[in-house]
């Protein structure tokens, strides 16, 4: 099979890891020889309740049972699309009335950014440097790592970046802005915080001078820092809500919410403001659904705080300076790229699944499913501890 995955398979690097999966249950994964491979991934964020969950595979055989794809999104009523949104609307602020449902999340974002130029009838657009929201154009164009882009101009006009937690930089903010969008807790720059209200801060500024605040909730939403989203942490409403990867319970979706009002602007001049085909599939809907609604019951998100406390007790070793995150979405960083360069290939062939960070080298990724037992998080991170006195 690895054969074949290298020959007919677009890659998006020249050397992927290329393990050869079997199954997946729980936490863990399995490869084709039988070997486990405790899951500190939750690929990258986007299975909250681990691997083959019941209550999720449950819910996408009915639905299967009953209907697949019937219609273009947004044309029929199906239940499963319908009960989705609700309940998002049950979970988010009082100011999020209506959620589009996407394919992904960079697809979300796109829906946000033509939401913002409709509504405030401007063209310029902001982000935070070291930012990551998707790889589509309108997305890639609020990417802030000038490396990763600079292939693929022209992008879109109008762009302009901020550093994220500098308050200084909000004066970019002004009356040509259609929005503002920022990742509430930065990925891909080492899981950064925001810091002293900055959130708020930059509400305010949008606010005075008629923009909108896009959040993009794609990585720390769904209970991932103890909070269902994690601008509740920082005591802030956006004006439009992205979500993505863990929605879904490890099949692909997105979505992005705002009010009514707003909302209403994509259905008149023109009509199909945004469109899609397979955006609110029902079986996807009804995955989503039941992991909402498990994430919600089980009352997981109030043991977050708790293991995040663990893994910093059991994650001490000289060659950690710091750890950067909150809940399950943190970043040991190291002195130098050689270090995560050389304990991620090596965990994982002790049988821990680690993973890098996109722009943040000295670092790595820890991001578990939610239902990861506290015996694990042990083992994982003697795992880590011990390949670190190796090197």
């Amino acid at each position: 099979m690895i054969e074949d995955f290298l020959k007919y398979q677009a890659k998006t690097t020249p050397s992927p890891m290329g393990i050869e999966i079997a199954n997946a249950s729980g936490n863990y994964l399995y490869d084709v020889d039988g070997k486990s491979y405790l899951d500190f991934v939750a690929g990258v964020s986007a299975c909250p309740l681990g691997h083959s969950h019941p209550k999720i595979i449950k819910a996408i055989q009915d639905q299967t049972n009953k209907y697949m794809h019937v219609m273009v999104y947004g044309e029929f009523a199906q239940a499963p699309a319908v009960k989705l949104c609700k309940k998002l609307v049950q979970l988010l602020p009082e100011n999020q009335e209506v959620v589009y449902l996407t394919n992904s999340g960079t697809e979300a974002i796109e829906g946000a950014l033509k939401l913002a130029k409709r509504v405030t009838q401007r063209s310029g657009l902001i982000a935070a440097y070291q930012s990551y929201h998707g790889s589509t154009h309108g997305a890639l164009s609020l990417l802030g790592n000038e490396k990763q882009k600079k292939a693929y101009r022209p992008l879109l006009p109008g762009v302009n970046f901020i550093a994220f937690n500098k308050e200084s930089d909000l004066k970019k903010i002004n009356e040509k802005t259609a929005a503002v969008l920022l990742e509430t807790i930065q990925g891909g720059a080492g899981f950064i915080e925001p810091k002293n209200n900055y959130l708020k801060k930059v509400k305010e500024k949008c606010n005075e001078e008629g923009a909108l605040l896009i959040l993009d909730e794609i990585q720390p939403g769904f209970g991932r820092t103890g909070k269902m989203f994690g601008f509740e942490n920082y005591g802030i409403s956006p004006d439009i809500v992205v979500m993505g990867k863990a929605l879904g319970g490890g099949l692909p979706i997105g979505a992005f919410s705002a009010s009514s009002s707003l909302m209403k602007k994509l259905e008149v001049n023109p009509k199909l403001g945004h469109i899609t085909t397979f955006g609110g599939n029902p079986v996807i809907a009804a995955s989503a659904f039941a992991t909402l609604k498990e994430i919600e019951d089980s009352g997981i998100i109030n043991k977050i705080s708790n293991k995040e406390k663990l893994f910093r007790k059991h994650l001490v070793n000289p060659k950690i300076k710091r750890i950067q995150g909150t809940g399950l979405m943190l970043a040991p960083i190291f002195e130098n790229d050689r270090i995560p360069n050389y304990l991620v290939p090596q965990c994982i062939k002790k049988g821990l699944l680690l993973f890098w960070l996109l722009w943040e080298k000295n670092a790595i990724r820890i991001s578990p499913p939610l239902t990861i037992s506290e015996e694990e998080i042990i083992l994982g991170c003697k795992i880590i501890c011990e390949t670190l006195d190796e090197l």
